[in-house]
């Protein structure tokens, strides 16, 4: 990944205490993974996953599968689509995809999707997202 100070990061940061403490790992060329289980400190109704959070878990997926690619990016758009509600206390999977680039006038633009799926297979979640390069 390229070099980013990241420590403070409210989703992976190893050392902001209230981190979401996001691993991700290379599963495939432009593939990544990492697991969660939301605690009820990450609710919104009772017992379900606040919407913010869920948006968070699959920008970072994205993020992260183009830091893998070495590229440094940041979100410019981020289309959710909110497909069932997330249980606390159940262990997910979140995964993202690098898709394609283009050169436009101003910056290299990146297309990344993510998806949240859990214990049984079932989409939670899923995104697509525009990056612009740092």
């Amino acid at each position: 990944m390229p070099e980013v100070e990241d420590e403070m990061c409210f989703a992976c940061g190893e050392e902001n205490p209230i981190s979401l403490a996001l691993k991700f790992e290379k599963i495939e060329e432009n593939k990544v993974k990492a697991e969660f289980i939301p605690g009820e400190y990450h609710q919104g109704y009772k017992g379900i996953i606040h919407g913010g959070i869920t948006a968070t878990l699959l920008d970072e997926a994205m993020a992260h599968v183009l830091g893998f690619k070495g590229i440094k990016a940041y979100t410019a758009e981020l289309n959710i689509r909110y497909r069932k509600a997330i249980e606390i206390g159940k262990k997910l999977e979140i995964i993202g995809e690098y898709k394609s680039s283009k050169k436009s006038s101003i910056a290299n633009v990146y297309y990344a999707r993510a998806e949240i799926i859990d214990n049984n297979g079932n989409l939670k979640a899923e995104a697509r997202a525009k990056f612009i390069e740092a």
